[in-house]
């Protein structure tokens, strides 16, 4: 389960406002807003597609561990030249 401060976290790496992110989720804006604030009535539905469509952005949620929680942007794969020119 993500945590409201790893979903802001994770929304400011990507650079999207709320609005933005509720857009990539397909959810409402104010579900964004409850699911960052952490009402406890945000639906898991809601959480899901929130993780997903920051996932899809490069996002990865590093798991609850004895060193806290966190977010992390995965580096972007580097393609060589070569690889190109074997195409």
């Amino acid at each position: 389960m993500v945590t409201p401060r790893e979903v802001r976290a994770a929304r400011v790496f990507v650079g999207w406002t709320r609005q933005q992110l509720a857009d990539k989720a397909v959810v409402s804006l104010n579900s964004v807003v409850r699911l960052e604030q952490g009402a406890v009535d945000t639906r898991s539905s809601t959480v899901n597609a929130v993780r997903r469509a920051l996932e899809r952005a490069g996002i990865e949620f590093l798991s609850l561990t004895r060193d806290g929680e966190g977010v992390r942007l995965r580096p972007k794969r580097v393609v060589s030249k070569s690889a190109i020119a074997r195409t």
